[in-house]
């Protein structure tokens, strides 16, 4: 698989680089690793267990574009901040299914910290050739995890927040997802990698930028 010419932006903390990829993803070449957040597989058949009618390729879709990433980037691990699975509910046969083709296909060395929706599955994952993690990890001075941490004197890269930014140019409006970069908290969020996944609008501080994913280009934004 390939994937088509994108534009992606490039953010350069003290000695790493990172790579925001428009598919809502971030590439840490120096370190060959892949990282996403927020993947809530499952989280249609969640819906289906309280009886709304949701279609489950949502996660056909999700787990394609990671598949796609992982060809074109080829990562030696591929780390998972917080939320992989929807929540118990959702963990049907063919949603796990699907995860573990993924892993078959790619041969991707896969890293999950462990977030506020699949936590209590933490049993469960570990049959499933995911590795977890219930705290936040340090992977070359680089510190993952999936809520924000409070350490300004290293980097941290996060999940949780889902966040997006609003565009107004005249009548117009958007709401599209970003990366967040808060360069007091030496803090990157990602948004959300599951396409079936709410948001939460950020107001930008002074300093800080939003890299926000609009088709296939990361464009910044900044205060």
């Amino acid at each position: 698989m390939s994937l088509p010419l994108v534009a992606t932006e490039t953010l350069t903390v003290g000695q790493v680089q990172l790579r925001l990829l428009p598919q809502r993803a971030v590439f840490v070449e120096s370190l060959k690793l892949l990282l996403v957040s927020d993947v809530h597989l499952g989280k249609a058949e969640t819906f289906q267990h309280h009886g709304l009618p949701v279609s489950s390729q949502v996660n056909q879709g999700t787990l394609r574009r990671l598949e796609e990433l992982c060809s074109q980037y080829q990562p030696e691990a591929l780390w998972i901040l917080g939320d992989l699975f929807h929540g118990r509910e959702g963990m049907a046969d063919e949603v796990i299914d699907a995860w573990l083709k993924f892993l078959h296909r790619t041969q991707v060395s896969a890293h999950l910290i462990l977030g506020n929706h699949d936590r209590r599955l933490q049993d469960t994952l570990t049959q499933l050739s995911v590795e977890c993690f219930v705290e936040a990890v340090e992977v070359g001075d680089v510190l993952f995890s999936h809520g924000p941490e409070v350490d300004p004197t290293r980097l941290n890269i996060c999940g949780h927040i889902h966040p997006c930014f609003r565009l107004s140019i005249g009548c117009d409006r958007l709401r599209l997802p970003c990366f967040h970069w808060q360069p007091r908290q030496q803090r990157l969020t990602l948004p959300s990698f599951g396409e079936f996944t709410g948001g939460y609008d950020i107001a930008l501080a002074a300093g800080e930028t939003a890299y926000v994913v609009a088709e296939e280009a990361v464009v910044e934004f900044g205060k």
